[in-house]
């Protein structure tokens, strides 16, 4: 595929979806290599959901679920990231704020859009961290850091995202109020990067026993 416009993580393999990356276009950008990130964790827990008879069809159904939702969501953030991109680039004026305003209002949704479906799969990654295939632990220790990366991107995404918004001199106070749930989402995806850390803190010993030699 030659045009970066063409990449998407549904439609292109590997290598030709981090080409495209890697070309200075943006769109894939940070926030699509996000949900990859995200469809990352959500496959490995899917194997080693696979591999712990105990897991049950729920936890394996979701995680599933979540490895498609997650490239869907990196596609619709690639396309939101090409509008954001195209707003700066207009001529100043009235027209470039009022495309910025919404292009920043896009794309700060389509991130947390992608945040919640992260935040959602914490616990069932830390109940395989505790109960799952024992000798799988060093796997579901990759997917916490490939979850980690997800929320860690989705909560700056928001946050860049939600301070683009202010950048016409509109205090930082009433983006607050006129954004209130995507404040709110920014929060609670720092909340979630705690948790992360500390369901990884409990068995990383488990996973990295040397680590302690």
């Amino acid at each position: 595929m030659a045009a970066s416009d063409e990449i998407t993580t549904q439609n292109s393999t590997v290598e030709e979806w981090t080409e495209g990356l890697a070309q200075s276009s943006g769109s894939p950008g940070g926030g699509a290599g996000t949900g990859v990130m995200l469809a990352i964790a959500a496959s490995l827990t899917s194997m080693v959901a696979g591999y712990s008879d105990n897991a049950g069809e729920e936890l394996l159904g979701r995680a599933r679920t979540l490895r498609e939702a997650a490239l869907r969501l990196a596609d619709e953030d690639s396309v939101a990231s090409k509008a954001f991109g195209a707003a700066f680039r207009l001529a100043p004026g009235p027209g470039r704020e009022e495309a910025i305003h919404q292009a920043s209002v896009k794309a700060a949704k389509a991130s947390a859009a992608l945040g919640e479906q992260a935040m959602d799969a914490i616990e069932d990654l830390g109940w395989l961290a505790a109960n799952g295939n024992p000798a799988l632990i060093a796997d579901v220790v990759v997917a916490f850091g490939a979850l980690r990366a997800a929320i860690a991107g989705a909560r700056t995404n928001v946050s860049f995202d939600l301070a683009a918004l202010a950048k016409d001199g509109t205090p930082l106070e009433e983006v607050r109020s006129q954004h209130p749930g995507l404040w709110e989402t920014v929060g609670r995806l720092s909340d979630a990067l705690d948790r992360i850390d500390e369901l990884t803190a409990q068995v990383d010993n488990k996973a990295a026993p040397t680590d302690a030699l």
